[in-house]
C-alpha cells in the first residue's frame, strides 16, 4: 500500500499575501482523495523522532537557537518565514514524515511525503523556506541504522539543493544530484556531486534528454540502494519563479522516468514535494498530484 506522510500542521498559517503557497498542503491530500488516488488508509501522521537525528545533521547550536526561537532577525529573514514555535513544530513533523515514509519505502518500494524537500537548509542555518533539511536527516538516518549503504538524492526542484550539497560535501555514501536553473536562486551555488545547470526557457525535449542521460549515468556509476527524490514542480512553464518552459506533460514524464527506474532497478524511493509557485494554485496541485498517480500505477 502507498503510504503518505501528512499532518494538518503542514499547512501552517502565514501572513496574508505571503508568497509561499502553504495552502497546497491541505488541498493536495484533499484532491488525491477526491479523485480516488488515495484514501484515508494511505495517509499516516508522522510520529516525532528523537532530537538526536536533528543534531546528527544540523549543528547543535543552530538547532538550539531554532528550538528556543533565538534566531537573529537576519537569520529569520533568510528563512522567508515568520519564526514561531508552531513553525518549528511543523518542520520537525515534516522531517519525521520523510524518515517514516522512507521506512515504508523499504517494505512497499515507495513512500511519500505531502511536504518536505527542504533542500535549502544547511548544517548551521535555514534559507529559502527551509529550516531543517529533511532529505539530509533522512539520508543520515538510513545510513546510521544500516537501512541503506549508498543513498542517491535526486533533486529536480528548479532551485539548486544548496543546503543538501553543503551537508554532504564529504560523505561518499551520499550522492547529491541537482538539476536546476543556472541563473535562478540561489545565486551562489554549492557544489553537488553532480550539478546540471539549465538555461532559462528550457523546454520539455532538452530537459528530459538531460535528465535521461545524467540520471542513468549516476545510477550506473554510483549504484545506490536507496533514492530520496525531491520532485519540485517549479520547473513548470506556469511557475512565476521557475524561469523554465516545461509543460505539465513534461513534468509527468520526468516523474515517470524517476519512479520507473527506481521500480525497474528495485531501489526503494522516498518522494517529497519540494517547491511550486504557479500563480494558479490548481496548477501547483495538478503538478504535485500526478506523481502520486504515477506511484500508484507503477508500484501497486
Amino acid at each position: 500500500m502507498l503510504k503518505i506522510a501528512w499532518s494538518p500542521i503542514f499547512a501552517h498559517p502565514l501572513p496574508l499575501g505571503h508568497r509561499f503557497p502553504m495552502e497546497k498542503y491541505q488541498l493536495l491530500p484533499e484532491q488525491l482523495m477526491y479523485e480516488g488516488t488515495a484514501t484515508e488508509a494511505n495517509f499516516f501522521a508522522p510520529e516525532l523522532v528523537e532530537e538526536r537525528w536533528i543534531v546528527n545533521t544540523h549543528e547543535s547550536e543552530y538547532w538550539e537557537k531554532l528550538r528556543t526561537l533565538s534566531l537573529s532577525k537576519s537569520e529569520i529573514r533568510k528563512t522567508g518565514f515568520p519564526l514561531s514555535s508552531e513553525l518549528v513544530s511543523r518542520e520537525v513533523h515534516i522531517m519525521a514524515g520523510s524518515i517514516q515514509a522512507a521506512i515504508y519505502a523499504i517494505d512497499y518500494g515507495i513512500g511519500m511525503n505531502i511536504a518536505g524537500g527542504t533542500h535549502h537548509a544547511f548544517t548551521n542555518r535555514g534559507e529559502g523556506f527551509c529550516l531543517l533539511n529533511d532529505l539530509a536527516i533522512t539520508a543520515n538516518y538510513l545510513l546510521e541504522n544500516k537501512l541503506a549503504k549508498k543513498v542517491l538524492i535526486i533533486d529536480l526542484d528548479v532551485h539548486q539543493g544548496n543546503g543538501t550539497a553543503e551537508i554532504f560535501q564529504e560523505t561518499p555514501e551520499v550522492f547529491t544530484f541537482s538539476m536546476h536553473g543556472k541563473a535562478n536562486y540561489p545565486m551562489h551555488k554549492e557544489k553537488s556531486d553532480l550539478d546540471v545547470e539549465l538555461d532559462d526557457g528550457m523546454k520539455d525535449f532538452e530537459y528530459l534528454k538531460l535528465l535521461d542521460e545524467n540520471l542513468n549515468q549516476v545510477l550506473k556509476t554510483f549504484t545506490p540502494d536507496f533514492i530520496l527524490y525531491q520532485s519540485g514542480v517549479d520547473i513548470l512553464e506556469t511557475d512565476k519563479l521557475g524561469r523554465l518552459s516545461v509543460s505539465i506533460q513534461g513534468l509527468r514524464t520526468r516523474d515517470n522516468m524517476v519512479l520507473d527506474l527506481a521500480k525497474e532497478m528495485q531501489i526503494p524511493i522516498m518522494c517529497c514535494m519540494g517547491g511550486g509557485y504557479s500563480p494558479q494554485i490548481k496548477d501547483i496541485i495538478e503538478g504535485h498530484a500526478q506523481v502520486y498517480r504515477l506511484a500508484q500505477d507503477i508500484f501497486f
